[in-house]
């Protein structure tokens, strides 16, 4: 796997080699070889000209046995898709979901995979400046359904087959993106920073020994912040509640003007030590704890909402029958099951529990009007700018 980084955006090339594909290929052509050998020394020896039946016979069987060489068992009409190409896919999603989801693709249907990778919004930017001529074929994690109603434009509508396993509540009713798994807002604590520091709710983040010392990025373009910030809202009255606002500018004020640039700089900020506590989502704070950093996840004891991520076709994608397999592959039963055995991302099918986080029982957790916050982002990303502006 080769990675390669620019000014703002991360670009990796999944470069997997594809060995058994070589085989296969080789011991293809080697029949092919034999039967035009035969064929030719049938000719020399003196035997009569192939009647025009004959030859649609032998093509029959031919095809036959290619058939059956390359779809053995119980292949599906789907593995018989792997004719090669590319896919490009923008991402905002942790390097934990990146690393399983597109080398298992790339392998699996011998399509060669890249990558770009920043928040949220400003691949949204991205896609509109791109609209007349897309570069990226599929937005993975980038969409949910207040982005789709606010960018209708950008997306290409497909229902996978596969949709209809999902629970009802999850299932692509828009037709245009595609629920894989969901994700919990949480905070994140350094354990060797924190000291006797109580952190379990968001109350406990207004204490004076944590101001400057809390990782936060701008609600205006990440949606992890974005999502903090309506769990916020809502855990503390209401999206339009008077109460719940001065709460976020109290926050707001302990953040002591520093907003980060990203999603991954506000965990990676606490894991490293440069902030005692972070404001951020379950997905990459499971890995940190995972491997060993020295962190904690804490679910606000006024309730952690959960939200489901989703997964798009762009509009006048390039490699839209790839891209196709993509959406199918995220919600097929393989890769579900992966979610729940190695990653630390939830399943989105219901029937495939996380073996790797806390069963969701046990958080206390609270409902987002979705389709308000849809109906209401630019009302609440507004009122949050001019919030934050009038404090600094």
């Amino acid at each position: 796997m080769a990675v390669f980084y620019q000014t703002e955006l991360n670009i990796v090339n999944y470069d997997n080699q594809k060995e058994e594909l070589s085989v296969m290929r080789k011991r293809y052509l080697a029949g092919v070889l034999a039967v035009v050998m035969a064929m030719g020394l049938t000719a020399c020896g003196g035997g009569s000209t192939p009647t025009t039946a004959e030859t649609k016979a032998e093509a029959k069987t031919e095809a036959k046995a290619e058939s059956a060489g390359e779809q053995s068992g119980e292949e599906s009409k789907e593995e018989a898709k792997t004719t090669g190409g590319k896919l490009v896919v923008y991402s905002p999603n942790s390097e934990g979901i990146m690393n399983n989801v597109i080398p298992g693709f790339e392998e699996k249907y011998g399509i060669e995979v890249e990558v770009i990778s920043a928040g949220a919004g400003e691949l949204i930017k991205r896609l509109s400046s791109e609209a007349n001529d897309p570069y990226a074929d599929i937005d993975f994690g980038g969409v949910n359904y207040a982005i789709y109603k606010q960018n209708p434009d950008l997306f290409e509508e497909y229902v996978s087959p596969n949709d209809k396993n999902l629970p009802e509540e999850f299932q692509n009713t828009t037709g245009f993106y595609t629920n894989y798994t969901i994700n919990g807002s949480c905070l994140l604590v350094n354990k060797d920073l924190i000291g006797d520091i109580k952190i379990e709710s968001y109350e406990d983040l207004l204490n004076p020994e944590l101001k400057g010392k809390i990782a936060t990025c701008d609600p205006a373009t990440s949606s992890s912040a974005f999502a903090q910030l309506t769990n916020i809202l809502l855990a503390k009255g209401g999206y339009d509640s008077d109460e719940a606002w001065d709460f976020v500018g109290k926050l707001i004020e302990q953040w002591d003007g520093k907003v980060l640039s990203g999603s991954s700089a506000v965990y990676k900020g606490v894991a490293d030590g440069e902030y005692t506590v972070g404001l951020t989502y379950e997905d990459p704070c499971a890995t940190l704890v995972a491997d060993g950093a020295p962190v904690e996840i804490v679910f606000p004891s006024e309730g952690a909402v959960y939200l489901p991520s989703g997964a798009a076709i762009i509009k006048g994608a390039k490699n839209m029958d790839n891209a196709k397999l993509f959406i199918d592959y995220l919600i097929s039963d393989e890769v579900q099951q992966q979610f729940g055995d190695n990653l630390t991302i939830r399943p989105i099918i219901a029937s495939i529990p996380s073996k790797t986080l806390t069963s969701i029982s046990e958080i206390h957790t609270i409902t987002e009007d979705i389709a308000y916050i849809a109906e209401h982002k630019n009302e609440i990303v507004e009122r949050y700018k001019d919030l934050f502006a009038s404090l600094q």
